[in-house]
């Protein structure tokens, strides 16, 4: 897999950052670290839509810059789970605020987004007049954050731009339009971009509009994949019980959204059921989100509730123990422009643990997947059913594609090889490589 991080820069800077992250006890930070240095190098880490250590990518970028010996905060939201204002986990220092009620329509997101900024903002205070930060390393969606680094940079501080989602695109896939929210979006992205001194992007894909449309210097966007992390997404034994009394399991993982495809997985279930007598598969949908309800509603109007789990948002334990009991796993994510340009985490995790994958044909899940996955048409809700039915109908495909997949990511997707790519980014902000 080719990815740009700024060629030979970022190469020559790999050994500089593989030393770093061994000399400082792998992923855990260090006694030995020289306090001063740490001092020297104080990262605020702003992140708006998940909580943190849930936010596994935010996560894994925290304990790895504290591995290299910075001193990392982070400003977060409150869940479920993760109610306290502050806590200390591994040296770094976790600061959650209070958010109005999950956005759901454009009025909800502007709310939203606004209380986190004022949040953010409040709590940036705290961290400046107390630990203290050097660098602010901001996590979209939203791409507001520029408002809180613009601030900060007149201060002397760097501002980094940790591109997760395309925005503008995500809008279209969420509101089934353009207009005039879509022009404001990319104003939005733009302020963000030009307003970094650094860019990390999530692929090439993102790269590419960093450069393109955002006007970057090529040299200042960098490539950091979300990686699973094999110390964290690890074999359990199946749990048959998972499986309903049925012969095969179906595994998802994901956010329950309007642009994540679950109506479209749905719908396949119906035909897989209805059209093609297969009453042998359970389905087990793990995740969240504003979509949630009205799927279980619609998995009753299809008739198929009882062939489908949905658990809701769930703790690693309950996500490891279902996606290891599952005989393949789906990625619905309906085409358009977002997630065909966008990364899907879900992906390499199926294929960290082995399991064979069945997804619509997009680039970036090509990308991650490439001869892991099975690939549907575009939208096609048909050729995705027949396609699960009959890569269950073949064990021998399914060990074998699960065997090129955790072989993948061993050797070049998991974030063990994303981290020092991090850590050359950062020193090339900082100009601490030699």
């Amino acid at each position: 897999m080719s990815e740009s991080v700024t060629g030979a820069a970022l190469r020559s800077g790999e050994h500089v950052a593989r030393s770093e992250l061994e000399a400082a006890g792998g992923e855990r930070g260090s006694a030995s670290v020289d306090e001063r240095a740490r001092v020297a190098r104080r990262v605020l880490i702003i992140v708006e839509n998940l909580p943190c250590p849930f936010d596994r990518r935010v996560w894994q970028e925290a304990r790895t810059l504290t591995a290299a010996g910075y001193l990392v905060s982070i400003i977060c939201p409150k869940a479920p789970g993760y109610e306290k204002s502050f806590e200390d986990l591994e040296g770094i220092h976790i600061h959650r605020h209070v958010l109005p009620k999950e956005a759901d329509g454009v009025l909800g997101y502007a709310l939203e987004y606004s209380v986190a900024l004022v949040m953010e903002f409040w709590l940036s205070l705290k961290v400046l007049f107390g630990r203290g930060f050097d660098v602010l390393h901001a996590c979209n969606p939203p791409d507001t954050i520029f408002l809180i680094g613009g601030f900060y940079k007149l201060l002397g501080k760097k501002f980094v731009f940790d591109h997760h989602d395309i925005n503008p695109e995500l809008y279209e896939a969420k509101f089934g339009k353009r207009g005039w929210g879509r022009k404001l979006l990319v104003a939005l992205e733009r302020m963000s971009f030009r307003t970094a001194d650094m860019v990390i992007s999530t692929n090439d894909s993102y790269r590419g509009i960093a450069i393109d449309r955002g006007g970057k210097d090529p040299r200042a966007v960098f490539v950091v994949r979300s990686g699973p992390d094999l110390t964290r997404i690890k074999r359990v034994p199946p749990n048959p019980a998972l499986k309903k009394g049925r012969r095969y399991l179906v595994g998802y993982v994901g956010v329950m959204g309007k642009q994540e495809g679950i109506d479209l997985l749905l719908q396949a279930v119906q035909l897989i059921v209805h059209h093609l007598g297969r009453r042998d598969i359970q389905f087990g949908l793990v995740g969240g989100g504003t979509e949630l309800p009205a799927m279980r509603d619609l998995a009753r109007n299809l008739g198929v509730d009882e062939y489908v789990t949905f658990t809701g948002r769930a703790p690693d334990a309950e996500l490891l123990e279902m996606l290891n009991t599952a005989d393949i796993c789906v990625n619905p994510d309906r085409a358009n422009d977002m997630n065909d340009r966008s990364t899907m985490n879900k992906i390499m995790e199926y294929m960290a643990l082995g399991k064979p994958v069945v997804q619509f044909d997009l680039t970036e899940g090509r990308v991650s997947a490439g001869d892991a996955s099975w690939y549907a048409r575009p939208n096609d809700v048909a050729d995705l059913a027949q396609k699960m039915v009959a890569l269950l109908a073949d064990e021998s495909q399914r060990t074998h594609m699960g065997a090129i997949g955790r072989e993948r990511v061993e050797r070049e997707l998991s974030w063990q090889h994303e981290a020092p790519r991090l850590l050359a980014a950062y020193e090339n902000l900082l100009g601490e490589r030699t």
